[in-house]
């Protein structure tokens, strides 16, 4: 009987659960750190231990994670976590990397967008590049040239305005620089003002607190005091100075107490701060009628019932201001400034204007001070403005006093400055440095476009929308036709987001908003939207005018988010429209300056380049006495970065207007007396002159000299240094010419290098230095020997500046005629090396190249062993950068001097050092490379014996796990192995060419290229037969690497195998040339010209090799293709296979594919046609008959690409077969061809003149002169200038052969046509 099975109960399933937990907490020990007894090491038939150390587990639970229990209900737990902590071990026992590990891999600074940045040009300014932001876009000037020189009106700004502002300018500049010098010396103190005296006064007691006694002693004020404010009880409105009623008030005059206010019937009638004496009628204090203590407010007119006055003289004005009486009693909200223009006086009948909040200032004043009078000036004046914006005109006083305000609060809220914050702060705080790519906001103008004034218009805050209207700003992008408008536009294009019907715009408004959208699509739009947009704001430039162009182009041009690109572009618009507007640009030649000028000291050349052809095209359309008038004011400018800038520009203007006409306006700047800023500017200007000019200053060179050779004896320090500077510049211009010119310098010079230190003597040293190249032999060695006694001083000078002006000098004397070897040795050369060659020099990148220049020509003087000796050590220095430039200097001694004077001992010293410094670079640098390469190339034969040194190091390096050092490796082979078939090392060859084809799997692109570089180089030097590998196993694998797309092993690649089908091409089966013509295909895609050119060039070797009709047939095949590159190159390519094979075996296949009626087929027959007949010349003559038929069906053709590429086809036949007989064939083809002659496509007319061209070489000049004749005269000028235009030609070509072919023309009357002479020559 079967058992019956055991039944558990409740208690023995307790009892297993128990036992189970108690064998799992008997396998969570803890786990040993250190293994410190026997019981502690692991056991063969054991379980291992996890290192508590790096995997965090201190407890040593294996389970800790595991869930023990699961839920009754199906459910999830809602408080899963979100995953195990980083270095501890996971759920299911996997460890992740601790975070030490994981944070190494993070580079904080690492910005995963920067590729993806647009750079802008604010971005890569230095400091100094920055300042152009601020520099300030100034108002258009008046042109006294305009309408014939009539007077200007008088508000114009002319010459005189801005002479006068620069020199307040400059006063300003001066008395703050003084002020910044005596805070600094702890002298400056404050002076009391009235206005400070009158906050500090007791405050005013209410009107009915006054007693008659309280009345204050007004003092009698001397006419020296009359500018200060009076703050005299009954003299004017508290905090108002004399004479700011009107504007006329002139300081100087007297100011009694009782004075009347001056006036001006009208405003602006007389130039603000003209002296001129008003007069004013005297009067006695009981004439007027007393004034109310709360004095008058202005914008209120006398009342009904004041009384009159009665004593005006006949020199009173009208307009002044009668004084109103005690009697009307006005409420204090009366005091606000009333809403009027500004006039002279108050108006007469104003009505009180609607009250304002009275003004956080007390008095009304504007905290600035900006307006004396305590009055609100309304209009441009309250901005303080001297040219107003056109947003800025017509303001309400609200939104005036709504400005003043927030332009006080800006003031309050300003940033507080470091002194103010270290005050505020406990010690411990530090400043942290911005983050990278920062720019903050510098330009005034941004600062208020930042956070913008509400204006008229302006939709301000939320709004709701209400029904039936739509808001104006709707979108963020511009309706119609136009591109994408970028955020840090909408500043600028504004405008056209705004939904506006045109037609209900004013005329300068609807010409404002069409220049704003031609500006839109040339700085964002696509290509041909950029290309429409330039030339239709170029062709109405004049419609548009020069104020609206410059109003909105210059400003782009200052934003601090533009790309170099968009620039570009505005720079662009600015030459085209310059070019249209001519003279009518005059008044703007100063906002253009402010902005191109710039582009003079730009870091990219291009931009150099664009801003000296601006301003070169911008004189020649202001003329000379415009540019001076202009930038007169810059040249002793307060700032010297706008200094810098109009020297450049002057420099830009002498070239384009030529130096002679500028030379007495310089004479005069140089010889200033006034400033030493103008004489150092003019200064300049010269060297920028002859930096800018070169050689074309020499028919100057004299008055250029004169000019200012009397600052190398100026009182200012800095004029000294930039006369020596520009004495230098124009010394290298001249080069080698022009010696006499300097004579009147050569004495100041040589007392000034020795009386000057520092950089005066730097600039001093220079000049020198490019004189004495200008000398004779025996000047040149007595000067050199003489100035060398302070070279030799200033070598130990620690100033890198002076170093390099050092290492030049030397550099030049050594390398002039008459200076000795023998000299150079014994005293240059050692205190040459003790001071320059060292670890210092090699860091920094400009003195590294000086020193290696000047190493190297002192070489070419004293030899190369003489240097190599002493420097040969240094290529096992420590320091690598140090062994860089050793080996620099090395390479370039012995590629200029050769390896003739190298001893045995220095050899193998030279061999062991570059050795060295190859193997122990840690960054594979091309200097070691060309270096190693140049060295071994110089030795020649003598480094047979290094060579399997040198093998042995390349194939150790061929096997690095650095990519680098493997590509170096391989370039190295290449570069010596001319060399080591010289020293007949074949075998050693053959060794390392089956070790680079081992390594044709290379997955590094760059170190394929260089590995098919060297196989490259060895099958050039090894030839075909020798080759090993074979060259039938070496091909095949080449086949699939011209499927790679990276350009370098493209072009290795195609040039092997181009290499191969020259020259071995029998060891090749036809069929495996044939799959290479299909690969080579995809090659003519290449961006590379090279590859292209090398790519045609392998199928003429392989239609060579296999012959013309398989290669043929594949090129003709890929002329139905799209891409106009690929067709293009397999026109070339059926041509060179035409002149490798003889053009019988191409042409029946090409003309019989001229009957595929398709476009792309046809022009590519075409097109090989003509490149056929280019390549094979007088071949020519045999196949012109042949084509004949083709080339009429094609010059008949509708399509203009056809008779376009027929005509190229006709030039290059009728020039070759010049000379052989074919003149019929010829001729009839041109009567072909004449009719194209009234084409309008650009590409056809050049073709056709071409084609004629060719004609003309073939047929001779009277043949075309016949045909030129009949429409010379035709009465249609369209018809007359082409034809005129071929006659122009042919005179050029073969002036003297025409004259047999002029028509005879009999005599008629008194004309007499007939030349005997040349009837009788004839």
């Amino acid at each position: 009987m079967a058992a019956q099975p055991r039944k558990f109960t409740a208690d023995d399933i307790e009892a297993h659960i128990q036992d189970i937990q108690n064998r799992r907490a008997s396998l969570a020990r803890p786990q040993a750190t250190e293994l410190n007894g026997e019981d502690e090491r692991v056991r063969l038939d054991g379980g291992g231990y996890y290192d508590s150390d790096i995997y965090d587990n201190a407890n040593g639970n294996k389970y800790e994670n595991y869930v023990e229990s699961i839920g009754l209900d199906d459910l999830d737990d809602d408080d899963d976590d979100g995953g195990t902590t980083l270095g501890k071990k996971g759920v299911g026992g996997t460890y992740t990397a601790p975070r030490l590990f994981l944070n190494e891999m993070v580079d904080k600074d690492h910005d995963p967008m920067a590729q993806y940045k647009r750079p802008t040009i604010a971005e890569r300014e230095d400091e100094y590049r920055a300042r152009r932001r601020m520099q300030v876009i100034s108002p258009e000037r008046v042109d006294p040239f305009a309408d014939g020189g009539k007077t200007p009106d008088m508000n114009a700004r002319t010459y005189a305005h801005i002479i006068k502002e620069s020199r307040l300018q400059g006063e300003e500049a001066v008395i703050r620089k003084t002020m910044q010098e005596r805070a600094k010396e702890g002298t400056l103190q404050p002076v009391v003002t009235n206005g400070e005296a009158q906050k500090a006064a007791p405050r005013k007691r209410g009107r009915w607190d006054q007693t008659a006694e309280d009345t204050p002693q007004t003092k009698k004020k001397a006419n020296w005091e009359a500018e200060t404010p009076s703050i005299a009880r009954w003299d004017e409105t508290p905090g108002r100075p004399k004479g700011s009623e009107t504007p006329g008030a002139t300081p100087g005059q007297s100011t009694r107490m009782w004075d009347a206010t001056p006036g001006h019937a009208t405003p602006g009638h007389e130039t603000p701060g003209h002296e001129k004496t008003t007069p004013s009628a005297r009067r006695n204090r009981w004439d007027e009628t007393p004034k109310t203590d709360r004095g008058e407010t202005p914008g209120h007119s006398s009342g009904w019932a004041e009384t009159p006055r009665t004593d005006r003289g006949a020199g009173d004005l009208i307009q002044e201001t009668p004084t109103p009486s005690a009697s009307k009693r006005r409420s204090r909200w009366d005091e606000t400034p009333a809403a009027q223009t500004p006039s002279a006086t108050p108006s007469g009948a104003m009505t009180p204007s609607t009250p304002h909040t009275p003004s956080m200032t007390p008095g009304m004043m504007t905290p600035g001070g900006i307006t004396p009078g305590g009055t609100t000036p309304v209009g441009p004046k309250a901005f303080g403005m001297a040219t107003p914006s056109p947003a800025h005109v017509n303001m309400t006083p609200e939104q005036i006093h709504a400005f003043r305000w927030e332009r006080e609060i800006d003031e309050r809220n300003r940033p507080m400055t470091d002194e103010e914050l270290d005050t505020l702060f406990p010690p411990g705080y530090e400043i942290l440095p911005p983050p990278q790519g920062y720019v903050p906001i510098r330009t005034p103008a941004r600062k208020l476009i930042a956070t913008p004034t509400p204006m008229m218009g302006t939709p301000q805050g939320f709004y709701m929308p209400k029904e039936g209207m739509t808001p104006k700003h709707d979108d963020s992008q511009p309706k119609g036709n136009l591109p994408l408008l970028k955020p840090e536009d909408a500043q600028y294009f504004d405008k056209l987001l705004q939904d506006v019907d045109e037609e209900s715009l004013s005329p300068e408004e609807q010409k404002e908003r069409k220049i704003m959208k031609l500006l839109l699509k040339i700085k964002n739009g696509t290509p041909p939207m950029r290309k429409a947009a330039l030339r239709q704001i170029t062709d109405k430039a004049r419609e548009f005018g020069a104020g609206p162009l410059f109003n909105q182009i210059l400003p782009l041009l200052m934003s601090p988010t533009l790309e170099d690109q968009e620039r570009h572009l505005l720079v662009k618009v600015i030459d085209r429209v310059l070019y249209k507007l001519d003279d009518l640009v005059r008044p703007y030649v100063h906002k253009i300056l402010v902005v191109i000028e710039p582009l003079l000291i730009d870091e990219d050349y291009y931009a150099r380049v664009e801003g000296r052809e601006i301003i070169s095209n911008l004189a020649k359309a202001a003329g000379l006495a415009t540019m001076i008038s202009t930038m007169r004011p810059d040249i002793d400018n307060i700032d010297e970065y706008v200094r810098n800038t109009t020297a450049r520009a002057f420099a830009v203007v002498a070239s384009a207007l030529g130096i002679p006409s500028l030379l007495p306006f310089l004479k005069a700047v140089c010889k200033s007396k006034k400033s030493w800023q103008a004489r150092h500017t003019g200064i300049k200007i010269v060297q920028q002159i002859a930096i800018l000019m070169g050689c074309a200053i020499l028919p100057h060179l004299r008055s250029l000299v004169e000019i200012i050779e009397h600052g190398l004896i100026d009182e200012q320090q800095k004029v000294r240094t930039i006369t020596a500077l520009a004495l230098a510049a124009l010394a290298e211009a001249a080069t080698p010419y022009g010696i006499e010119s300097f004579d009147s310098v050569l004495k100041p010079l040589w007392r000034g290098i020795r009386q000057h230190r520092g950089k005066g003597l730097a600039a001093f040293l220079k000049a020198i230095g490019y004189l004495i190249p200008l000398m004779d032999g025996e000047y040149a060695d007595y000067y050199t020997r003489e100035v060398m006694l302070i070279l030799i001083r200033e070598f130990q000078s620690p100033d890198e500046e002076m170093k390099k002006i050092v290492l030049k000098v030397v550099k030049q004397c050594c390398a002039t005629d008459g200076v000795e070897p023998g000299y150079i040795k014994e005293e240059i050369l050692p205190h040459f090396f003790k001071h320059f060659w060292n670890h210092r020099m090699a860091l920094d990148r400009r003195n590294y190249r000086q020193l290696v220049d000047t190493t190297v020509e002192i070489a070419n003087k004293v030899g190369a062993s003489e240097i190599v000796n002493r420097i040969v050590d240094d290529l096992k220095d420590e320091n690598e950068q140090y062994r860089k430039m050793v080996m620099e200097t090395i390479e370039k001694i012995m590629a200029n001097l050769g390896a003739a004077d190298i001893d045995s001992r220095l050899e193998e010293q030279l061999i062991d050092g570059i050795l060295y410094a190859f193997q122990e670079q840690t960054t594979e640098d091309v200097v070691m490379l060309n270096g190693f390469g140049t060295i071994v190339n110089a030795l020649g034969s003598r480094v047979k014996a290094y060579l399997p040194q040198i093998c042995g190091t390349i194939l150790w390096r061929l096997n690095n796990k650095s990519a680098k050092v493997r590509q170096q490796a391989a370039d190295l082979i290449s570069r010596i192995a001319v060399v080591m078939k010289t020293c007949q090392e074949e075998k050693l060859m053959g060794h390392l060419g089956v070790v680079l084809y081992e390594y044709l799997g290379e997955e590094y692109p760059e170190v394929l290229g260089s590995i098919l570089g060297a196989l490259k180089g060895i099958v050039n030097v090894i030839g075909m037969h020798k080759m090993n590998p074979p060259i039938k196993d070496l091909l095949p694998r080449l086949t699939p690497i011209l499927k790679n797309r990276h350009e370098k092993v493209q072009e290795n690649c195609i040039d092997l195998v181009g290499r191969i089908a020259d020259r071995g091409p029998e060891y090749v089966s036809p069929r495996e040339w044939m799959r290479i013509c299909f690969e080579l295909l995809e090659l003519l895609k290449a961006h590379k010209k090279a590859i292209r050119r090398a790519t045609v060039n392998t199928f003429g070797y392989i239609a060579k090799a296999i012959g013309p009709h398989d290669v043929l047939a594949t090129l003709l095949n890929n002329l139905k293709v799209q891409e106009r590159q690929n067709r293009v190159c397999t026109t070339v390519a059926i041509a060179i296979v035409a002149e490798t094979c003889s053009p019988f075996t191409v042409l029946p296949g090409l003309m019989n594919e001229y009957r595929v009626p398709e476009l792309n087929v046809q022009n590519g027959v075409l097109k090989s046609l003509s490149f056929l007949f280019e390549y094979i010349g007088e071949m020519g003559k045999d196949y012109i008959y042949a084509v004949t038929s083709l080339l009429e069906d094609a010059l008949m053709d509708r399509d203009l690409v056809h008779r376009q590429t027929a005509c190229a086809a006709i030039k290059h036949m009728a020039i070759g077969v010049y000379g052989f007989g074919c003149e019929d064939a010829l001729i009839h083809l041109l009567n072909y061809v004449w009719p194209n002659i009234f084409e309008t496509s650009p590409h056809l007319v050049q073709a056709f003149m071409d084609s004629v061209e060719g004609l003309r070489v073939a047929l001779g000049p009277q043949k075309i002169l016949q045909y030129v004749l009949q429409g010379l005269f035709h009465p249609a000028r369209k018809v007359r200038d082409v034809y005129w235009k071929i006659y122009n030609n042919l005179y050029i070509g073969a002036q003297d052969a025409l004259v047999a072919g002029y028509p005879r023309i009999m005599n008629m009357g008194n004309n007499v046509y007939t030349r005997d002479e040349l009837d009788v020559i004839l």
